[in-house]
């Protein structure tokens, strides 16, 4: 199976600089956007072949995930259940006979670190949702998981260390995440290569000197592991200020 995730940073705007023609290029079996920006009825998407899955934020123009999926799942989950936590339409939960697939969007600590207390809120219970399913199947978690877990996975950690993203409390869930049965699928294949990022700013012309971020994912529990054929970042594909990530796998 070929799995693909991607932060649009908004998917009408997406669909103008060449969505639609990368998602058909990429024929993904499954196919995961964050931050879609949207309300229900704001965009009629055309996915021949595809079952759509949206979850809206209640705050207009913000957040909000899609998957695309050619599989129809046997079960469908909107959010973690729990309530403060499913306003801002982070999460959804594809159940099929032999794993769930879950898209996320990680609340961002934002600027000051202001939402850094409700981050380690959030982390701690997505977590304990994602054990509470790898106990019944395996998982297969992606999205923007806003944390760049290494120093290797961001080009300044320097400069960046008590920034949102690269906060030791946020890089400390995230080993918490791996240590309760997970793999990061691109560390799996590719442990020591630096310089491969998934997200640059607009600013200071980050993208074109390659100053980004590795902070979107494909996330597997540990006992699926070794079904894993590849993990790849699409650094080269634009629309966004983040680039598509990959997941192939046998399952």
């Amino acid at each position: 199976m070929k799995m693909i995730s991607w932060n649009v940073n908004g998917l009408r705007a997406a669909v103008g600089k060449g969505f639609l023609e990368y998602f058909q290029e990429t024929d993904a079996d499954i196919f995961s956007v964050q931050e879609t920006k949207l309300q229900e009825g704001q965009i009629d998407l055309q996915t021949e072949g595809y079952y759509q899955y949206w979850n809206y934020a209640e705050k207009k123009g913000y957040s909000g995930v899609a998957v695309f999926t050619k599989q129809k799942p046997i079960s469908v989950q909107y959010g973690i259940g729990i309530a403060e936590h499913d306003k801002e339409g982070r999460v959804i939960t594809l159940e099929f006979v032999d794993f769930y697939h879950v898209t996320v969007y990680t609340p961002n600590s934002q600027q000051e670190n202001a939402r850094l207390q409700y981050r380690m809120e959030w982390e701690d219970a997505f977590r304990q949702y994602l054990i509470q399913l790898d106990e019944k199947k395996p998982v297969i978690l992606c999205g923007d998981l806003n944390v760049a877990h290494q120093e290797i996975d961001l080009k300044n950690p320097a400069t960046n260390h008590k920034n949102a993203g690269f906060t030791d409390e946020e890089r400390g869930k995230f080993t918490q995440l791996l240590q309760a049965g997970f793999v990061d699928s691109f560390r799996y294949f590719y442990p020591d290569v630096t310089g491969v990022y998934s997200w640059w700013s607009y600013r200071f012309n980050a993208r074109k000197n390659n100053a980004g971020w590795r902070i979107d994912y494909f996330v597997v529990s540990k006992r699926i592991a070794q079904n894993m054929q590849d993990a790849k970042i699409y650094s080269e594909i634009m629309g966004s200020d983040h680039c598509p990530v990959a997941l192939e796998i046998q399952i």
